[in-house]
């Protein structure tokens, strides 16, 4: 659940350097963010402005990481609490205690500002995340009443009716969303899913297309466009997709399996699956799938002793990983 940018002060339009000589001055008019954030690192409004775009980005160790940096510079402000709350529960590597201390410090906010749509709907997202739906709705209800066009309450409203499997209501709640706001490119890819869900494949690729006309560069929609297109049977244009991922993020390694696969199934030429798969095992050493599906393409090429000895490093990994444990077994069997 993401949540909108928090709006900053109005900058001014030139800033004194500091070297002494007052008769230069910094035009920061057309600065980006991130160029404003060389010069201020230290800017509590900047940090809190860039780490709530980057959740809006699903770039979230990132975001995390902004939060985590603007919370020890200021513990006090109220949009600083939201957006590290925000982070906190939505850390790559969130525990159970990461998610209490978000809902408690969710609490605490809501009861510092119960007028805060912001607040009241990240709360109602931690009962969400805690399965407490009937609460949840609770909250989202209280932010409506205070904003009734509250476009991040219709996206939580969509994720709970589609958590209590109510394709129509959850529908209906993500395109509220996006005629609210027609740029939310996470409510376009929540539809995606669930047209495909309804049995409407074709609907579903025109949202993953808008999500991706509004992100072009956004790996994480590229991802959802290239995947629901190798599904589609479209391999061209979903390894194309996969390799704009991979130039974007070199160590996406998601981006490379998926090249691989479609080099091992529907292609198939089993030298460039295997180089491929060992591109995604070098932009991530514990990416399971890829050792995997490495061991079937050694196996295709009847290389049974590398097939067995990446076997090895998966079971090392996950000595219950079932798939290669079948294989295993399979090839101890044949000898």
């Amino acid at each position: 659940m993401r949540l909108l940018f928090v709006l900053i002060p109005a900058i001014v339009s030139s800033l004194l350097l500091s070297c002494g000589d007052t008769s230069k001055k910094i035009d920061t008019s057309k600065l980006t963010l991130d160029s404003l954030l060389v010069l201020y690192p230290d800017s509590i409004p900047l940090l809190v402005k860039k780490g709530n775009e980057l959740i809006e980005k699903v770039q979230y160790q990132k975001a995390l990481e902004v939060a985590a940096k603007a919370y020890r510079l200021d513990s006090v402000s109220f949009d600083t609490r939201v957006l590290y709350a925000e982070a906190l529960i939505n850390k790559p590597t969130r525990s159970a205690d990461d998610m209490l201390r978000g809902h408690l410090m969710y609490k605490s906010l809501v009861k510092a500002n119960p007028k805060s749509e912001k607040a009241l709907v990240g709360l109602a997202n931690t009962y969400t995340m805690l399965e407490d739906m009937d609460n949840s709705f609770v909250y989202i209800n209280k932010a409506l009443r205070i904003n009734p066009r509250y476009r991040d309450a219709y996206i939580l409203k969509g994720t709970n009716y589609r958590l209590k499997q109510d394709l129509k209501l959850a529908i209906s709640s993500y395109e509220t969303a996006v005629q609210i706001d027609p740029k939310c490119t996470m409510a376009y890819l929540s539809l995606a899913v669930l047209y495909e869900l309804n049995g409407d494949a074709k609907l579903g690729m025109e949202k993953y297309t808008t999500a991706y006309q509004l992100e072009p560069k956004n790996t994480e929609v590229i991802y959802a466009l290239a995947y629901a297109k190798e599904n589609l049977g479209q391999t061209n244009e979903a390894m194309n997709l996969y390799r704009k991922m991979a130039r974007l993020d070199s160590t996406y390694a998601d981006a490379f399996f998926h090249i691989a696969r479609i080099y091992q199934y529907d292609k198939p030429q089993l030298d460039s699956a295997i180089f491929y798969y060992k591109k995604a095992i070098k932009a991530n050493q514990e990416h399971i799938p890829s050792y995997h599906n490495l061991g079937l393409v050694y196996e295709e090429k009847n290389d049974i002793t590398n097939a067995l000895f990446t076997y090895a490093k998966v079971l090392k990994m996950d000595p219950d990983y079932v798939l290669t444990k079948e294989r295993v077994a399979v090839l101890k069997n044949k000898r």
